[in-house]
């Protein structure tokens, strides 16, 4: 079951969801548009190794917009700060930005309960295409959790990717041990 705009409203009214900045404009009839951020990354070496701390490079996307190029990944960063304290927040394109060939996330499109920060966007394109920071980008829909959480995301002492900065953040994979 997908929370619905009015449902949205009640747990941010009681603080269960977050999202900062808040347009009412943004909210769908189920969901919740996030944007473009203003700061893309690639990562510096063109082979990565995912055992190892790979590095990325930041640039902001100027004023004109930015063309993005097929065969280059890049990490992008929504505007929008969120916190979800019980739901699971799936973050999705929207169809538009389908619609002119942008994947907005290659598998992490789900968060956990407690999930807090910025959502580092794992772009991809399939022809260039020009981009700009602050355009609609994709969107938030809330799924209710079965069940009582033991331990939310931002309280696990694992937690790779909580309190996100308003930047993109690179794999930590390497964190992980294999």
């Amino acid at each position: 079951m997908i929370l619905s705009d009015k449902r949205i409203l009640e747990e941010m009214e009681k603080g269960t969801i977050k999202v900062v900045p808040y347009d009412r404009e943004c909210l769908g009839s189920n969901s919740y548009d996030v944007h473009l951020g203003k700061t893309l990354a690639t990562y510096k070496d063109h082979q990565i190794d995912a055992k190892k701390h790979n590095k990325i490079e930041l640039f902001e996307i100027p004023d004109e917009g930015i063309v993005l190029y097929p065969h280059i990944f890049y990490l992008g960063v929504t505007l929008e700060y969120t916190e979800t304290h019980a739901h699971v927040p799936f973050l999705e394109g929207k169809s538009s930005t389908g619609r002119l060939g942008i994947d907005i996330h290659a598998t992490a499109g789900k968060g956990d309960v407690g999930f807090c920060g910025n959502w580092t966007l794992e772009i991809s394109v399939k022809q260039p295409v020009k981009v700009y920071k602050g355009m609609p980008i994709g969107q938030l829909i809330y799924f209710p959790v079965e069940g009582e959480i033991e331990i939310k995301y931002d309280q696990k002492k694992n937690s790779k990717y909580s309190h996100q900065p308003d930047v993109p953040v690179e794999s930590m994979m390497w964190k992980n041990k294999f």
